[in-house]
């Protein structure tokens, strides 16, 4: 299968996030790859919903996270949550202006099918306000069960797949008396993705990409391309 990376196209990216854990869960671990191969990345992060402890545990777990970043911007906002369908206005507001402020080459956020309303909404207005960018929708486990057949894979080094649990436990100390929010769960799912694409390290996270443009790159010839931002 023919492999694609992520090559010096990529310098800006877009991290979004309904809630305070969602982009680790989501895209932690191909964000800590992506800031551990490639020097001169920025990134801006932004989340959505966060009240009480929960906005100190996503800034720390932010800036954690960023600390490889040339640069980094952190954003957290405060709409309710569970009603994000009914605030759109100021959340695509909100999107506006982040728009304003930052060209990302590429976008991570939440898959379009989510079962989670808040989640949905996020993915609706991505595409509604950055319609020229590499965007690509991470999935979440939930009750729910709303894992489908994601289009794209990121294999992800071992150590980075452990690590990814490991920060999101110590991060969000709020969330462990919740039963999935487990280590075994994350590794699960990295797992059953490098299975689904034969990861060479059995790890993977999985994202779901309803359109991208390849541009083969000079050097890599018959043998690779890079995913590269639509123009």
């Amino acid at each position: 299968m023919l492999e694609l990376g992520f090559g010096g196209n990529i310098q800006r990216v877009l991290a979004l996030g309904a809630h305070a854990d969602d982009i680790e869960i989501g895209c932690g671990a191909t964000l800590m790859q992506m800031l551990r191969s490639h020097s001169g990345i920025s990134v801006y992060w932004a989340v959505m919903s966060a009240h009480g402890a929960r906005v100190a545990e996503a800034q720390s777990s932010a800036e954690t996270m960023l600390s490889n970043a040339a640069e980094s911007s952190i954003d957290i906002a405060s709409f309710r949550d569970g009603f994000f369908p009914y605030e759109g206005e100021a959340i695509k507001e909100h999107f506006e202006r982040i728009k304003s402020v930052y060209q990302p080459d590429l976008i991570f956020t939440h898959y379009g099918r989510d079962a989670h309303q808040d989640h949905r909404v996020v993915s609706e207005l991505t595409w509604n306000t950055f319609r020229d960018h590499l965007i690509l929708e991470y999935e979440i486990p939930k009750y729910d069960g709303d894992l489908g057949t994601p289009t794209v894979f990121v294999a992800i080094e071992q150590s980075i797949a452990k690590r990814k649990p490991e920060h999101l436990l110590e991060h969000f100390p709020t969330q462990r008396t919740k039963s999935w929010f487990t280590d075994d769960l994350f590794l699960a799912l990295m797992r059953l993705r490098g299975m689904e694409c034969n990861s060479s390290s059995k790890y993977a996270e999985a994202f779901y990409s309803r359109k991208l443009v390849v541009q083969p790159a000079p050097e890599c010839s018959e043998v690779g391309a890079e995913l590269s931002p639509a123009e």
